[in-house]
């Protein structure tokens, strides 16, 4: 059997009997779909549940659709569907948007299809009381971990990519979220503003200016996100050097976007040496590895 059908042939069996299943998400279901399709999204773990309570005889002949068939959403709930037993499943070629586009019978409730998310230009202001910078550090023994207050920062795209933009991070606001004893966690707290790590009172900010954007290849499949290696300017204790990482950035319904990026950085290249023991000797129980592991979560809003 052919595991790929046209809209033509998908028609005349949905005539015969076969049953079409939309493995999208319920609001992309309900904005439009295959008329006479059920819905079982393939995202959701109850997946199969969904369909065995839809067609429990797993003879019957099912048909799957996504909504562009440009991604391995369609494949991957075929795959699932025939290791449960279903013995006759195919795909819809091109999804929802080439049956739609061919006039084939749709149902739909509201507008046709849900508004597509587009990372549109423009300067997004940083929503510091929604956005945040976490950090790991970590010894033979153990690791730490707390926040970094953001105390501003924007985003500028132009023609669908970052392609500017900066963090300023308050340094006196490091917390600590592991440590349960108040005692233990304002001695690390207090140990990390010291001179010996990050030096706060002399420099009360740290910083990063992003100076350019690679696309990753292939990232493309889905609007919902864009993927690329996000290179800038990372300012600690007055010292600037040149850093390259992943990062998402991810248009919201609102006009607003998400970003998110994690990485790591070896803290001595700024001059944060405490413990580090490529610089010192017999540290013993004040070794602290170089490498601090760094995430950041943006929510901006246009401007």
């Amino acid at each position: 059997m052919n595991p790929v059908l046209s809209n033509t042939e998908l028609k005349r069996r949905l005539n015969e009997g076969a049953v079409a299943i939309d493995v999208m998400t319920p609001e992309d279901y309900a904005a439009c779909h295959v008329a006479g399709a059920i819905n079982a999204c393939i995202y959701e773990m109850i997946f199969l549940d969904r369909v065995a309570e839809s067609v429990p005889d797993k003879n019957v002949e099912l048909i799957v659709y996504d909504a562009s068939g440009n991604t391995r959403t369609a494949e991957l709930a075929r795959a699932r569907l025939l290791q449960a037993g279903y013995a006759r499943v195919s795909i819809l070629a091109g999804g929802l948007a080439s049956w739609r586009d061919a006039g084939m019978p749709i149902e739909k409730s509201g507008d046709d299809v849900l508004p597509e998310a587009n990372l549109k230009d423009g300067t997004y202001p940083f929503d510091i009381e929604h956005s945040r910078l976490e950090w790991i550090g970590r010894n033979l023994n153990n690791r730490h971990l707390g926040r970094i207050d953001i105390l501003q920062g924007e985003l500028v795209i132009a023609a669908g990519r970052p392609v500017a933009g900066s963090i300023v991070l308050d340094m006196h606001s490091i917390s600590n979220f592991d440590l349960q004893d108040p005692g233990y966690r304002e001695m690390l707290l207090s140990h990390l503003k010291s001179d010996d790590f990050f030096a706060v009172e002399r420099f009360p900010t740290a910083s990063f200016i992003l100076t350019g954007w690679e696309a990753v290849p292939g990232s493309g499949a889905s609007p919902e996100a864009v993927s690329g290696i996000a290179s800038g300017n990372l300012t600690i204790r007055d010292v600037t050097r040149p850093v390259c990482f992943p990062a998402v950035v991810a248009p919201q319904q609102d006009g607003g976007i998400k970003a998110h990026a994690a990485f790591d950085i070896d803290r001595t290249l700024w001059n944060v040496c405490y413990g580090s023991a490529k610089l010192f000797e017999r540290l013993g129980m004040h070794l602290v590895h170089d490498l601090i592991s760094l995430e950041l979560f943006v929510r901006a809003d246009r401007a």
